[in-house]
């Protein structure tokens, strides 16, 4: 080119932090992590009633009519949603790298050299 034709400057570019997520990874994570709280629960539900089955019923024939677990039917939605939103919040914290930034460095360990006569 002419030497009279001004030429920019690559500007070189900012380097950003390799661990750096999108935000809607970082949400897609956290409220995964909350329907596997969900899951979980419900796989510890399932594990209760089937002991329950294989061992209670069998020997008792107890069917737990006399319990009165019909009350505490209007706090199901208030547990779920809050089990989801606590395993939402506990993914966001672990997927984000919070869980992880505060953490001191550790210093290497000393080593002891001996020397042999």
């Amino acid at each position: 080119m002419s030497p009279l034709v001004q030429r920019t400057r690559a500007v070189s570019a900012r380097r950003t932090d390799p661990t750096d997520q999108h935000w809607s990874m970082l949400l897609f994570e956290s409220l995964s992590a909350g329907v596997l709280a969900v899951g979980v629960g419900f796989a510890a539900v399932l594990v209760v009633v089937g002991v329950y089955l294989v061992i209670v019923w069998p020997l008792t024939f107890w069917d737990l009519a006399n319990l009165g677990l019909e009350k505490y039917e209007s706090w199901t939605d208030t547990v779920l949603w809050s089990i989801f939103a606590g395993g939402s919040l506990a993914g966001y914290w672990c997927f984000s790298g919070a869980a992880f930034k505060d953490r001191p460095k550790r210093k290497p360990a000393a080593s002891t050299v001996r020397s042999r006569r």
